[in-house]
């Protein structure tokens, strides 16, 4: 699996918050396909099924991020 940049998850995961919001105030067809499209990303995104499966992958992520800018853990991943 392609491992995306942090900025690039943050970014999605913003993104799905931001829908998610604005799905749960007005829900209308505008609303529930940016919700869907946020959630597709987020999954091809992290290479999983479901919203909840990527949300899970996503924290992962952010934590070997995390632990690569600390230098205490070697990530799963090749320096770039």
């Amino acid at each position: 699996m392609i491992v995306p940049v942090e900025k690039e998850v943050r970014i999605a995961l913003a993104r799905f918050a931001q829908a998610r919001i604005e799905y749960d105030v007005c829900p209308t067809g505008r609303t529930r396909r940016a919700l869907e499209d946020a959630k597709y990303t987020l999954c091809v995104m992290t290479g999983v099924r479901t919203a909840e499966q990527a949300l899970v992958a996503a924290d992962t992520l952010l934590q070997q991020y995390s632990t690569r800018r600390r230098g205490s853990d070697r990530p799963d991943w090749p320096d770039r």
